[in-house]
């Protein structure tokens, strides 16, 4: 089986983390966001991916220079210009030769443990051109929303319905098999959306299913999104995972409570990091405190500073003693 990764996006959503790296090369718990996306596709049988990119290309190819991860074969098409979803996938899929037989086709900022063999296994049944993977969730606004008939033919496909509009909460979660007749559906170097003319159009030809899944899904995109996985991982939710590296630094008189301290951080004496990641290399100084936020890799916070709200700090930046941010993003992005 093969897969097309969409990790083309500017990530701004993410800012200032996403200034110097891809939002799918951003550690999840020490593991990159893209290496837990790929291993879950292996484990549904993927053996042969293609990575559709666009921002920053060079970040991931650097970091996987033996073309694998996770035991899976790994091509790189770098899209000229954006080509919005539907035209990276098929950008992709044909630089990598996925032409010929059914593909998986995900966003590399899902989150999930779907069984992508169970998937693929209902797409065959359901005999269509393409099934998405749905997900429930409270608020579908922010989402494309998918109601389907008894038999799993998708009825209508509605993009980012006004609040309280929608007719179903089941939203498209990201992750989708096709066939590759799809791909004559999205012309060669043309920007096409796969959400509002690929699937509108599969729909109106009666090609389009869906699975409602229920199992474990977000959305990393946000800081809150980003930050409650990993949190998740280290609570159980998902899998239990160690919430500090073991080359970092805390010291006695700290306390860190329900927070990720990544490789080679440092915890000052006196500071107290809650509900926090605090990524690699990075040092809260002295009686700081940061609460429900995020300290990116290498950076500073100054003695006796104070983070909260899910205030956001970039790649080795300083904060300074005794200063105050509730919700900020360091430094400041448009």
């Amino acid at each position: 089986m093969r897969a097309v990764v969409l990790v083309g996006g500017f990530g701004t959503r993410l800012r200032p983390l996403t200034l110097s790296a891809p939002k799918q090369m951003l550690p999840v718990n020490g593991v990159t966001m893209l290496e837990r996306v790929i291993m879950n596709l292996a484990r549904g049988g993927v053996t042969e991916a293609v990575l559709a990119l666009g921002y920053l290309p060079e970040v991931f190819q650097e970091a996987f220079p033996s073309g694998e991860i996770a035991g899976v074969t790994m091509h790189y098409a770098v899209e000229p210009e954006p080509l919005d979803t539907g035209g990276a996938i098929g950008f992709a899929a044909r630089a990598a030769g996925f032409t010929d037989e059914t593909f998986i086709a995900i966003n590399g900022d899902v989150i999930n443990d779907l069984d992508i063999a169970e998937l693929v296994a209902k797409h065959r049944a359901f005999g269509g051109e393409g099934t998405i993977h749905l997900t429930p969730v409270d608020d579908p606004s922010r989402f494309g929303v998918v109601p389907i008939d008894e038999e799993g033919r998708v009825e209508a496909f509605i993009e980012k319905p006004p609040a309280g509009q929608a007719p179903s909460n089941w939203i498209n979660a990201g992750t989708y098999v096709l066939e590759p007749s799809v791909l004559d559906r999205i012309p060669p170097g043309e920007k096409v959306s796969l959400e509002r003319a690929v699937f509108p159009a599969m729909v109106d030809d009666g090609q389009l299913y869906a699975v409602q899944e229920a199992g474990y899904w977000v959305d990393a995109g946000t800081p809150q999104s980003y930050l409650q996985v990993a949190l998740d991982l280290i609570n159980g939710v998902q899998a239990n995972e160690p919430a500090v590296a073991a080359d970092s630094v805390v010291d006695d008189e700290a306390v860190v409570e329900n927070s990720i301290i990544g490789s080679g951080a440092i915890i000052d004496r006196g500071a107290v990091v809650r509900d926090s990641m605090i990524q690699r290399g990075a040092r809260i100084g002295a009686d700081a405190v940061v609460i429900a936020s995020i300290v990116g890799p290498n950076a500073l916070v100054g003695n006796g500073a104070r983070l909260s709200d899910l205030t956001v700090v970039g790649d080795s930046i300083t904060v300074g003693a005794n200063t105050e941010y509730s919700g900020a993003k360091i430094p400041e992005t448009d």
